[in-house]
């Protein structure tokens, strides 16, 4: 195939848009590949849709491999199906009515509808089976950024997986995480395979792949011995140990009129901040006032708290506080506290300054099951520098996309939308199911991430919208025109997809935008081809130049 430039919808741009942060949003749209239409919905171009599909085809032959089957699923769905899974409360969730007043949604992913389509099998001879498709998203982005990367519609893989048990699940789910390194594999990716927290799709265990870069959305933790991977959200990591006072033999109380924040309260006492301990009242869905604690140095990670309660919250209002506590914000503490006490596992030794619950006055010495009761979970945000939970190593932390995410959800969807079978002594149970996710614009983001220069993309050879790139340093003059179409038709003859830039412009132009493009090998046929018959080839990736004669160029772009 040989398409020519003249004809190509390809506007390319000299500079970056002005609101471009990302690497690979400046570089999409100087490209041509991509354009925007309003905050977080963009135009696949020409050239960008070139990419965009051979990623799903990337997708699609490994989905294929481990036995799935393609369907297509609407985006619009009956706002009932989620109601009966408790999603339709999720706020970026887009809704609607349609004329005659009946709620509908726009799915941000599939498992209601799948589920309901799956309910309608009921014995154990149906299973396993894995099910799939690629379809438009929508998603109510507040803060739509970074071109691909954050966006409110996208196009994206979900897979679904249906097992009798957790042994059938756990088979699913590894050959989806083979499936997954695979696909990346092929699309030259560097990523990480991590721990990741389940978020709102539920579930009991769930694995991100991110891909480090200069912008996205995630943060990578590694640790420095590489031993240790994990998105931030569920990172664990070990900080160093609080300097104590002297321990009491019960807490104490001290006044401390008008403190309300930890430096404060340090600076005043004259303890390290780590030493005390910080109140963080959560009210959970029910109404239910949950005292979360943490080390006072340290944040609370909410995405943390909410896997441990097992529950969505907010931050207690004042009057909620004050009812629960019969204190101001900033003199909170665990003690005498009547409600559930979720304390981060750095409170497990030692003695702390915490609030008195009583306005103005703070307790010295209280220590975790002696002076109060607590459920331990990891709930602190890790910082850069701590140590790794695997060994002796430093955490280090790396900006990432998240390329795919793959979940145990267990009965999570199946159990509420009645998606069950019969075993063979006729005991009805429910279907135990998984679902994974790839979106391919943010793999085509990661790769103009990860592969680009001061000129422009360097495309992966498997995800280029063309193989190679010839270009006719012609002006007008179609004695060199000529040879460069024959050069660009014999290598498609050789099964290459080829442009031809065929245009009438300067040949710095032309060398500026094939930068730009990024593809893989670069062909100029110029005056001097009509002296010598030879033509340059340039390895886009290297800079690598060659002259070489038109009858072997053939052999050896095959050869590269």
């Amino acid at each position: 195939m040989v398409r020519r430039q003249s004809e190509l919808f390809l506007p390319t741009l000299r500079d970056d848009p002005a609101d471009a942060e990302a690497v690979s949003h400046k570089l999409l749209m100087r490209a041509g590949l991509i354009r925007q239409v309003s905050a977080g919905l963009w135009s696949f171009l020409p050239a960008g849709w070139r990419v965009h599909e051979k990623i799903v085809g990337i997708v699609r032959e490994e989905m294929d491999a481990i036995g799935g089957q393609e369907m297509f699923m609407p985006v619009i769905a009956p706002a009932e199906l989620w109601e009966k899974t408790g999603r339709i409360t999720i706020p970026e969730l887009f809704r609607f009515a349609d004329r005659g007043g009946r709620q509908f949604i726009l799915s941000m992913t599939h498992e209601e509808t799948v589920t309901f389509h799956f309910s309608e099998l009921s014995s154990y001879r149906d299973l396993p089976k894995i099910l799939y498709h690629f379809q438009t998203k929508g998603r109510d982005e507040p803060r739509p950024r970074g071109g691909l990367l954050r966006v409110r519609e996208f196009v994206m893989k979900d897979a679904y997986s249906f097992d009798r048990d957790e042994e059938g699940l756990d088979i699913s789910f590894q050959k989806h995480a083979g499936a997954y390194r695979r696909m990346f594999d092929r699309c030259e990716i560097e990523y990480y395979e991590v721990e990741a927290e389940s978020g709102m799709m539920g579930g009991s265990e769930s694995i991100d792949y991110l891909a480090p870069s200069g912008s996205g959305e995630n943060t990578l933790v590694t640790c420095e011995n590489g031993d240790y991977a994990a998105d931030l959200e569920i990172a664990r990591g070990v900080p160093r140990p609080p300097v104590f006072p002297e321990a009491l033999d019960r807490p104490t109380e001290v006044a401390t009129p008008g403190i309300t924040t930890i430096e404060e309260l340090a600076e005043f006492l004259g303890i390290d901040p780590a030493a005390t301990s910080k109140a963080m009242p959560v009210t959970t869905l029910d109404g239910t006032v949950v005292l979360a604690l943490v080390r006072g140095d340290d944040r609370l990670e909410e995405a943390k708290l909410a896997a441990a309660l097992r529950s969505p919250f907010r931050q207690s209002t004042e009057d909620e506080i004050r009812e629960a506590f019969g204190a101001d914000p900033g003199s909170l503490g665990p003690v005498g506290f009547r409600g559930e006490i979720v304390a981060d596992t750095t409170l497990s030794e030692g003695q702390f300054v915490a609030g008195a619950n009583r306005t103005g006055w703070h307790l010295r010495g209280v220590q975790l099951g002696r002076d109060f009761e607590a459920r331990h979970a990891d709930i602190r945000v890790p910082v850069e520098g701590d140590a790794c939970p695997n060994c002796d190593g430093r955490l280090r932390f790396q900006t990432a996309i998240e390329l795919g995410h793959i979940f145990k959800l267990g009965s999570r969807y199946s159990a509420p939308l009645g998606a069950s079978f019969l075993d063979e002594e006729g005991v009805e149970s429910p279907v135990l199911m998984g679902c994974y996710g790839i979106g391919p614009g943010r793999v085509m983001a990661a790769a103009v991430e990860q592969h680009h220069d001061e000129h422009g993309i360097v495309w992966p050879r498997p995800l280029a919208p063309y193989d190679a790139h010839v270009l006719a340093l012609h002006g007008a003059a179609d004695e060199v025109l000529q040879p460069a179409v024959e050069v660009a038709e014999d290598l498609s003859d050789g099964g290459l997809e080829v442009l031809l830039d065929d245009r009438a412009q300067r040949p710095g132009e032309k060398f500026a935008d094939a930068d730009l493009l990024g593809v893989p090998l670069r062909v100029t046929v110029g005056k001097k081809t009509l002296e010598d018959d030879a033509v340059d080839l340039r390895i886009r990736a290297t800079g690598a130049d060659e002259r070489i004669p038109r009858e072997m160029l053939r052999r050896r772009v095959e050869e590269l």
